[in-house]
């Protein structure tokens, strides 16, 4: 399908939920754990075409704040997965670049280890920014860049009145980066599940039903596929947007 994509309107950013593991290993009878470790493999087809069609960042949904409920077999489970899947194999073959967001003071101190050791070892790298969100929640990080420009008010650093729309932005976990263009959620639910409130503003919204270790690179291109099929315009109306491309 890639023939099909215009490869000069492939998306900066894509973000990605990826539901399903748990769905995935029950139709096979197996512990939830197993679809979990099916996941890393379809996080490393999804990541290396990524970089082969030219995405400059892609944005993963890995454990929300409030997967902390979760029993906690399976959130063992899951750092243990974290551990093992930081393989520099995967960033260094792909010349990516691994990012991490989210509170990750909550995670375990041989967890957080590993993700400094994983962004200082591919801190180099260029084809690509791979961002995990990890213990994330956007309600969480909102708060967070509020409790900032608080204090830098409070220090006199920054006065209230100059505080618009690239301040509050510019205080989020993901100041690095670009707003995504396209989101993908796997799964076949229908919600944003706290993920990237503010940056997803204007992003395009692809939901899928595939769950997500069966998601590969034909799936990609179809979500891709379909962003391109759609038309941007930002608050204008399509005459606006005509105009302007002409």
């Amino acid at each position: 399908m890639t023939e099909q994509l215009d490869m000069n309107r492939i998306p900066r950013h894509i973000a990605i939920i990826m539901d399903g593991n748990g769905r995935w290993a029950a139709e096979r009878g197996r512990e939830r754990s197993y679809g979990h470790q099916a996941g890393v493999e379809a996080v490393r087809r999804i990541t290396a075409e990524c970089t082969r069609l030219g995405v400059e960042y892609l944005t993963l949904y890995t454990f929300s704040t409030e997967n902390w409920n979760r029993p906690a077999d399976e959130v063992a489970a899951l750092m243990g997965l974290v551990l093992t899947s930081l393989e520099d194999e995967i960033f260094m073959k792909n010349n990516v670049r691994f990012r991490v967001i989210g509170d990750t003071g909550r995670l375990p101190e041989a967890v957080r280890l590993k993700l400094r050791q994983t962004e200082e070892h591919t801190a180099a790298n260029s084809a690509m920014t791979m961002v995990v969100a990890l213990s994330y929640s956007a309600k969480w990080e909102l708060a967070e860049a509020a409790r900032q420009m608080a204090r830098e008010a409070a220090e006199g650093r920054l006065r209230p009145e100059e505080i618009g729309e690239e301040t509050v932005a510019s205080h989020l976990q993901t100041a690095f980066m670009p707003d995504p263009d396209l989101l993908i959620r796997t799964g076949g639910e229908l919600r944003i599940s706290n993920f990237l409130l503010w940056q997803i503003a204007y992003s395009e919204l692809h939901f899928c039903d595939t769950y997500w270790p069966d998601f590969d690179e034909q799936a990609l291109h179809r979500a891709i596929a379909d962003y391109q099929g759609r038309q941007r315009r930002f608050g204008k109306t399509e005459a606006q947007v005509e105009d302007n491309a002409q």
